[in-house]
């Protein structure tokens, strides 16, 4: 049977528009996104879907192929965006909006992945055994002077793959393999526990200087068990002796698969607004990448630095030689 035009008319409206939504596989712990899905939900009327994927978030994605339900994938770090994208389960995204709120330092040349936040790798420094002035590069961490006196984390993990494929962008191989060897033999302990557990261990005694990223100092300082970790330490911006401070990001790329691409596009560009970009550096006490979106008071307490100039496009590029090295000189035994 069929209906007249009128009918079919009547039959649409009956029935309810589909609600649009997002698919996000995300690295980033669910508490630190919530408020940023919750404003925008309430913003734009998108659902926002979120699954935490800590581990195997390639595999997953390759093996979902085409069927995959994820449109965006969040990463805590530019080595994470570049697997995903090496991939080849992202799409590039061209976007004025995208192009205008996030400087090119913090995005791809190719528009597979754009920075939403900032974070320097900073020295955590005990306020009782190390003076004003006495580290300033990230090159002075392999001097003697810190002989049993530095922690850090595992150097496989992706901050210090991260930094260190810093240092090799701004020297060399000899020089980086040379440079690891120093800061490994002026380790305190064997690395262990995360960037939050090396502060506790300058707290202890068990060291002087650790490496971390600034937004741990605001989570330890809200934390009750942890706020006099925090207050035993100065936060001391590094610097590479030829550029400024080593700068990561969370960031975010579009999937090749993306079932809502324009609702995803959406929400890309509402993570890069003022609005998202002020929850961002007030709740997760991170850097926005936006200009002219100031830092939280806290943050801005620390101090003023000079952010480095190198294009983490170019420290990514970085990412397999650094881990060679680090693998090669056994930094973590």
């Amino acid at each position: 049977m069929r209906l007249s035009l009128a009918a079919l008319a009547l039959v649409s409206t009956a029935l309810p528009a589909l609600a649009e939504e997002v698919n996000v596989y995300s690295h980033r712990q669910p508490e630190l996104i919530q408020p940023l899905i919750d404003a925008f939900t309430a913003e734009t009327g998108i659902t926002v879907n979120v699954a935490f994927v800590d581990k195997g978030m390639v595999e997953r994605l390759q093996a979902e192929g085409d069927r995959s339900p994820a449109d965006l994938v969040l990463t805590v770090d530019i080595a994470r965006l570049l697997q995903v994208v090496e991939a080849g389960v992202t799409q590039p995204v061209q976007s004025d909006v995208l192009e205008a709120n996030i400087p090119a330092e913090y995005r791809d040349p190719a528009d597979q992945w754009f920075g939403l936040t900032a974070r320097a790798r900073i020295i955590y420094a005990s306020k009782d055994r190390v003076q004003p002035g006495e580290v300033t590069t990230y090159e002075d961490l392999a001097s003697d002077k810190w002989k049993g006196r530095i922690c850090t984390r595992s150097g496989t993990h992706d901050y210090n793959v991260a930094l260190t494929s810093a240092v090799l962008a701004h020297h060399d191989a000899a020089y980086t393999e040379a440079w690891l060897q120093g800061v490994k033999a002026n380790l305190a302990r064997k690395p262990d526990g995360g960037d939050r557990d090396q502060v506790k261990a300058i707290w202890a005694g068990e060291c002087d200087i650790a490496v971390g990223n600034t937004y741990y100092m605001g989570q330890m300082l809200a934390d009750a068990e942890q706020k006099a970790w925090a207050e035993s330490v100065n936060v001391v911006f590094p610097t590479f002796e030829a550029g400024g401070t080593h700068m990561n990001i969370s960031g975010i790329a579009m999937t090749k698969s993306a079932p809502n691409k324009d609702a995803a596009l959406k929400l890309m560009e509402w993570l890069t607004s003022d609005a998202a970009q002020k929850i961002y550096a007030e709740t997760n006490h991170e850097f926005p990448v936006k200009p002219g979106v100031e830092r939280s008071a806290l943050v801005a307490s620390w101090g003023e630095f000079t952010p480095d100039a190198l294009p983490l496009a170019d420290v990514a590029a970085k990412r397999a030689e650094a881990l060679k090295l680090i693998e090669t000189v056994d930094f973590d035994n």
